[in-house]
């Protein structure tokens, strides 16, 4: 029997353990024997983006549709209670190992053009784990002969060390939080208000957030981390200036397991950016993007 995501690979080093499969993405990280993931068991597939690369854009594409440099282009509709395409293209397909170590692993995947998105592109995923836990290096290479709208995330749930969210203080360095509608498709962008403003952490309590962030406070290295703090234990990710935006989910609207782990998503770009052109990526023609974020247990 084949596992839903495929082969796996286990990489440890510095009290760290990860499992990335085949299937693209983070099954588990642990440290010293403690989740910081909240991952998901072997023999399951990952529901609700659980651990997955989002490639070539994040969260939705309003009606699957956009115009790039003159040409319309129409995506699948993947997401069929809200007439949108979700986060990209690459969540469910076979990545090949490109290099294979104990302490880390280069997973590689060529996109190739098709109907609704006519570039190919290469794309590897380089995961390491240290002593500052899990970094993960995505890159995107334009094979193609024009230029690429692209944007580039991933969809990971922090261990909360709780039993639910209610009981996690969290901690989001960010300014700005973008409104959406009831597709949850961008309706502009506010001053972070009382009730969603957690740049010096606060109880989430009650409030339900499927919420995107950004104008985000950085140290001297340009690096933002968001904190997960539970009566048992905490969770950071961390992301470099390549990603603008980050996504805090409490799952309310899982089939199982809600409001027992939080999403929180680093993402280059916000949802519709292939229409806003909001913080969208464009790679050249031979050209290289690449960014960086991590996630490490405290």
């Amino acid at each position: 029997m084949v596992a839903p995501t495929g082969e796996q690979f286990t990489i440890a080093a510095g009290g760290y353990e990860a499992v990335l499969v085949q299937g693209g993405g983070v099954r588990t990280l642990t440290h010293e024997g403690q989740e910081v993931l909240a991952g998901y068991p072997l023999e399951e597939r990952p529901v609700g983006g659980r651990g997955q690369l989002l490639v070539p854009w994040v969260n939705r594409v309003r009606d699957g549709a956009y115009s790039f440099a003159g040409h319309d282009q129409q995506l699948a509709i993947s997401e069929p209670k809200t007439g949108n395409a979700i986060h990209g293209l690459v969540r469910w397909c076979s990545w090949e190992p490109l290099e294979v170590a104990g302490d880390r692993v280069r997973l590689g995947y060529r996109l190739m053009a098709q109907t609704g998105y006519p570039w190919t592109l290469d794309i590897t995923a380089d995961y390491a784990v240290g002593p500052g836990g899990l970094e993960v290096t995505l890159s995107a290479s334009n094979l193609a002969g024009s230029p690429a709208p692209f944007a580039a995330g991933m969809h990971p749930y922090l261990a909360i060390h709780a039993e639910r969210v209610d009981e996690v203080m969290l901690t989001v360095p960010a300014e700005t939080r973008q409104l959406v509608d009831d597709r949850l498709l961008p309706a502009g962008t506010a001053p972070v208000s009382w009730d969603h403003d957690f740049r010096s952490g606060r109880l989430i309590g009650a409030l339900e957030l499927d919420d995107a962030y950004t104008d985000l406070i950085r140290d001297d290295d340009g690096v933002a981390v968001v904190r997960v703090q539970g009566p048992g234990g905490s969770s950071e990710l961390w992301l470099d200036g390549s990603f603008r935006w980050v996504q805090v989910f409490t799952g309310d609207t899982l089939e199982r397991g809600a409001r027992e782990s939080l999403a929180v998503e680093p993402m280059t770009s916000p949802a519709d950016a292939f229409n806003s052109g909001t913080d969208l990526v464009v790679i050249g023609p031979g050209r290289t993007w690449s960014g960086r974020f991590g996630i490490r247990g405290c």
